[in-house]
């Protein structure tokens, strides 16, 4: 049997895979790609973008009802319907323009997830290949969980592609997933329940700041049960129940759905990264600063995957562009990046960028910290929220921020300015001196500190 050779070979096709592939196709190298689901990568087809087109739907509804009797007569009508087959026109061309995309690249096609034989060698589609480099840029997974009844979980592919929405659901996590899902359902009517074994949801995210989601999630009428460990789940004639245990008590809850949104894995179950001579760990393949595999040099990984990189899409592409020119060039990009905005789409949005104040308090700096909740501010009042609050981290004595925490109808652009200033190494001197427009929700950062 013939070996099919390639001078890279990538496992994966979401946005860093693509962006090796294509780099490397240009630069004349022969190149594989190999998916075990449909070519495009979470983000396009069951992740970020269709997440947002559902979004787009419930900030109307949010803004709406904020606005009822203060100049919106009529609440506008939600059909989850629509909303759906609107998302399919993004979704439902993505694999195959991937794929055309790519074969137009010179790129072969692998459908299929292979596993490792030896360093340079793939098992795929019932062949052998052999590359002399190797990208793993497989992405995460939702985790398994292990109760009994967990196979009954709905996780968030299923969510994203729900025909009707049922009268109940349970999010058995309350993490960036559970909440945004969490906040969507409830906005088209779904009674929620969300749990989680904490003591908060979006434990990585300001406790401050995140009290206001939390109170603005028990307005929607979302329910929490916090600090629970769920034993089982089971099947009734309509419903599931949800077993759980609280503070020394068993109890149980009902729902029509239930849905894992516990956190994601990485995706390399079933690589067989052992006789690949790879190391790696729960959060990913162990790479070096240069985005290669700390025991088998042949071997990359990028996004996602790699244990190095934070789970944003914006990640994954510059890391899928390092491994690129490390390809072509010899290891000559190191990684490197400055703190990077994360957002988590519940209404308000909840963001931050920068440190946080337990990290803050470790310096051994003096930090001025200011946090407020500022509905009063004109653009919250001028659309009539509840939740606007902030919360930023300053070094006293050269004035550059450090950190900003933030809640509120816009926070997911605005966390973008404070990712600027902070990565421009700016002063709050300096960012006062810039002149923004005005009534805008940028201009409202210059009264933050």
């Amino acid at each position: 049997m013939k070996i099919e050779t390639f001078d890279v070979f990538v496992i994966g096709s979401g946005i860093a895979g693509q962006t090796v592939a294509y780099s490397c196709a240009e630069a004349g190298m022969k190149v594989a790609v190999a998916d075990k689901r449909e070519f495009g990568g979470t983000c396009a087809n069951r992740g970020c973008d269709p997440k947002k087109v559902i979004l787009a739907t419930t900030e109307i509804l949010q803004r709406a009802k904020d606005l009822e009797g203060k100049g919106v007569a009529t609440l506008p009508k939600s059909t989850w319907k629509q909303v759906m087959d609107f998302k399919k026109e993004f979704t439902a061309k993505i694999p195959r323009k991937t794929e055309e995309s790519l074969k137009k690249a010179g790129i072969h096609m692998y459908h299929q997830s292979p596993e490792f034989l030896d360093e340079n060698t793939l098992l795929v589609e019932g062949k052998k290949v052999q590359a002399k480099k190797i990208v793993i840029a497989s992405g995460k997974q939702p985790r398994n969980l292990t109760f009994e009844g967990a196979d009954l979980l709905k996780n968030s592919d299923d969510f994203l592609s729900l025909p009707t929405l049922p009268e109940s659901m349970i999010f058995i996590g309350a993490g960036y997933v559970g909440m945004e899902f969490a906040h969507m359902a409830a906005r088209f009517g779904v009674e929620v329940t969300v749990m989680d074994h904490g003591k908060r949801p979006l434990s990585v995210f300001d406790e401050d700041m995140v009290a206001h989601v939390t109170a603005a999630s028990k307005d929607l009428g979302i329910k929490f049960v916090f600090e629970s460990e769920v034993e089982s789940v089971e099947k009734l004639q309509k419903n599931f129940r949800v077993t759980y245990e609280k503070e020394g008590e068993k109890q149980s809850i009902k729902a029509e759905m239930v849905f894992n949104t516990s956190g994601r894995v990485p995706s390399i179950a079933g690589l067989n990264l052992e006789k690949g001579a790879i190391a790696y760990h729960k959060n990913g393949v162990e790479v070096n600063e240069f985005l290669q595999s700390t025991t088998n040099k042949s071997v990359y990984a990028c996004g996602d995957v790699s244990a190095h990189a934070l789970p944003l899409t914006p990640f994954s592409t510059k890391e899928g562009k390092i491994v690129a020119e490390n390809l072509k060039n010899g290891n000559r990009v190191k990684t490197g990046y400055k703190e990077a905005p994360s957002v988590v789409f519940t209404l308000p949005n909840v963001a931050s960028v920068g440190i946080s104040v337990d990290e803050a308090k470790q310096l051994r700096k003096e930090i001025i910290i200011k946090t407020d909740s500022v509905p009063y501010w004109f653009n919250a009042k001028r659309i009539n929220t509840d939740y606007y609050a902030f919360k930023t981290i300053v070094e006293k004595q050269s004035g550059k921020i450090l950190g900003a925490h933030l809640v509120g109808p816009e926070a997911s652009e605005v966390i973008n300015l404070f990712a600027m200033a902070i990565y421009g190494e700016m002063t709050v001197e300096d960012l006062k001196n810039i002149i923004f427009t005005y009534p805008s929700w940028g201009s409202d950062i210059q009264s933050m500190f």
